[in-house]
């Protein structure tokens, strides 16, 4: 199948939907490149039936103007290259639209033209927006569960022993959460493929970072994982410390005891 251009097939076209899934923590797109025609290679771009898939390394994938056909028999063939597939599959959708200039709002997009670059910089915006919100979901989940260990504090003053193993994957979570949106995704980082791009390209992807709220989300969710880590850090500070207090009575009691028996047979026996 030889590989067409966007402006070719979507020219035509009254609008195209742009839908961002992501599908696992990790997605082995090297693999994925020899199995589709290939547009550009980083980010790997794909020709996908009457559209386009754009796929990052970080478990996203941002699909333009593919069918709903297209997209169920797409996201099964890329299982295989997934590690650690998501349950559910997230999504956000964006309306692009033909304009005499680039214009940006939250759910449609108008493009004064259809080119390559255009489409990797809304990709990479789509596909950003769309790890936060799963990690904002995840970062939700975590705050619900420490919330009746909040309670056991302020009844009690210490943490059950039950409480642990939630509080540890408290700290599991927000270090991997830590790791995904610093590391592998780089959310505020520029995409590499803008540096030698006219202002026109990197100007689109500032106002699409922007209505996105990308930086602000991040700063959000950055101040959230520092709290849930800081809060099961101290309180398991508390369980060891309570923990080790204990252990020392019972020293000493065993002490005591055979401190008892000691003197129970020099004198008495």
């Amino acid at each position: 199948m030889s590989v067409q251009t966007p402006e070719k097939i979507f020219k035509k076209r009254g609008d195209v939907t742009a839908q961002a899934y992501i599908v696992g923590q990790r997605l082995n797109t090297k693999a994925l490149g020899d199995d589709y025609p290939v547009v550009i290679k980083s980010p790997l771009m794909i020709q996908l039936g009457d559209g386009f898939a754009v796929l990052f390394r970080f478990g996203a994938v941002v699909l333009f103007g593919v069918s709903t056909e297209d997209r169920n028999k797409f996201l099964e063939e890329i299982k295989p290259h997934v590690s650690q597939p998501h349950d559910i599959v997230e999504t956000e959708d964006v309306i692009i639209k033909t304009g005499k200039e680039d214009n940006v709002s939250f759910d449609a997009v108008d493009l004064k033209n259809w080119d390559i670059d255009r489409l990797l910089v809304i990709a990479d915006v789509l596909a950003k927006s769309q790890v936060l919100a799963y990690h904002e979901l995840q970062i939700s989940t975590a705050f619900e569960k420490m919330e009746p260990v909040t309670q056991e504090m302020q009844t009690k003053g210490y943490p059950g022993k039950k409480r642990t193993r939630e509080l540890l994957s408290n700290v599991a979570t927000t270090l991997a959460t830590q790791r995904s949106i610093a590391g592998q995704v780089e959310i505020l980082d520029k995409p590499d493929f803008l540096w030698d791009k006219p202002p026109e390209i990197t100007g689109l992807f500032i106002e699409l970072e922007d209505e996105y709220e990308l930086r602000e989300r991040h700063s959000a969710l950055k101040e959230k994982l520092d709290l849930i880590y800081r809060t099961s850090e101290m309180m398991l500070d508390l369980m060891n410390a309570r923990h080790t207090l204990h252990v020392e009575w019972y020293i000493v009691i065993l002490i005591i005891i055979d401190i008892v028996i000691h003197i129970a047979e020099t004198y008495v026996f």
